[in-house]
């Protein structure tokens, strides 16, 4: 069995503003040690992409725009200053659709060898009936996926 640790997809959304230094804490336990790449990966829907389009002053972007944009987003910036600090190789990943399907089909793509994720504080019946991103990619993730769970 293959245990080694290339990649890691990092999957940060607009709810992990204030959870970026523990998400970047997780990352860069497993990525230092074992050399690993972390893949900054931000899942956009169709409309928050065209709101972070515009903020950023690009009106008309298009899917191909999209690591443009994200690279001047400013979570990213801040990841990747982390990431530079620490000597660690980071790439920049968009996706627009769904928000779990995304993280699973980037984790496919980029052959992840592990997720790291995140998830809002939701009750159990808003889970039930809504659905959960976080338990989406957990079951169908095609790697080990570590949960960084939001500080109350």
């Amino acid at each position: 069995m293959d245990t080694s640790l290339d990649t890691i997809l990092l999957a940060i959304g607009p709810q992990d503003d204030d959870r970026l230094d523990e998400l970047a804490r997780v990352a860069l336990q497993v990525a230092k040690p074992t050399g690993a790449t972390v893949v900054l990966t931000h899942v956009f829907t169709p409309e928050e992409f065209e709101e972070v389009a515009e903020e950023l002053d690009y009106p008309s972007a298009t899917e191909e725009d999209l690591d443009e944009i994200l690279e001047r987003h400013q979570s990213v910036r801040y990841l990747e200053g982390l990431f530079d600090e620490n000597g660690v190789e980071h790439e920049i990943r968009g996706v627009v659709g769904n928000i779990s399907g995304g993280i699973v089909k980037a984790a496919e793509k980029t052959d992840a060898d592990r997720v790291i994720i995140s998830g809002g504080s939701r009750s159990p019946v808003g889970k039930a009936v809504f659905g959960s991103t976080a338990q989406t990619v957990l079951i169908n993730s095609p790697c080990p996926v570590t949960y960084v769970r939001p500080r109350d």
